[in-house]
């Protein structure tokens, strides 16, 4: 008795799943990662960010993580590295209006300056930007339910620039550059450290 043949359907998912493990093999032949963030090859380090902010709890929490052996110092002086809050900024613009004049869309956007410096007050990272935006829908139904919901996403957003701030001070190129203001630092024979950027607390 010939068996039934096989359906167009079950086709279909033997040959993704024959593609996905082909695709898998090469990518592992090839070398392939993603891509991870690095330990930070200093130990001590000061930031304006509060830590009473849920953006920087995260953002100490994930440090931590990432590099057990760092120490979050309550100065400048005592730190290896600095890392400066310049900017983190909410707005909220109309995006649309449907053509009653009402608001039909918002853009949040949470903006994110900082800088980065080592003992002797220089540049490790010169001030950078980080912006995410998110488009929302009006109800002007629902106004409290609406402020709620927009206040969530803006949280949200906080914390996703937390993941990239991290990538950022854990990129190599980052790290070689600390690395190479240490060398320079140690190799010259009479160096004049200059006092670290004083900055203001940011919550």
């Amino acid at each position: 008795m010939l068996s039934p043949p096989v359906s167009f359907f079950a086709k279909r998912v033997w040959l993704l799943l024959a593609g996905m493990v082909v695709l898998s093999l090469l990518l592992s032949a090839c070398g392939f990662k993603l891509k991870q963030a690095h330990p930070l090859p200093f130990n001590t380090l000061y930031t304006n960010i509060s830590e009473n902010s849920a953006f920087g709890a995260q953002l100490r929490r994930l440090l931590s993580a990432n590099s057990p052996n760092l120490r979050f110092v309550n100065t400048p002086e005592q730190a290896q590295v600095q890392l400066i809050q310049e900017q983190l900024q909410r707005s909220l613009r109309d995006l649309s209006l449907d053509p009653s004049g009402q608001v039909e869309n918002y853009e949040l956007k949470v903006d994110l300056i900082f800088s980065v410096l080592d003992a002797s007050g220089q540049y490790v990272l010169p001030p950078t930007q980080l912006i995410t935006t998110r488009d929302v829908p009006n109800s002007p139904n629902a106004t409290e339910a609406k402020t709620q919901e927009i206040n969530a996403l803006f949280a949200s957003m906080e914390m996703s620039l937390v993941d990239r701030l991290l990538r950022r001070l854990t990129a190599p190129d980052i790290i070689e550059a600390y690395e190479a203001n240490q060398r320079q630092l140690n190799s010259s024979p009479a160096p004049q450290a200059q006092p670290p950027a004083s900055a203001n607390s940011f919550n």
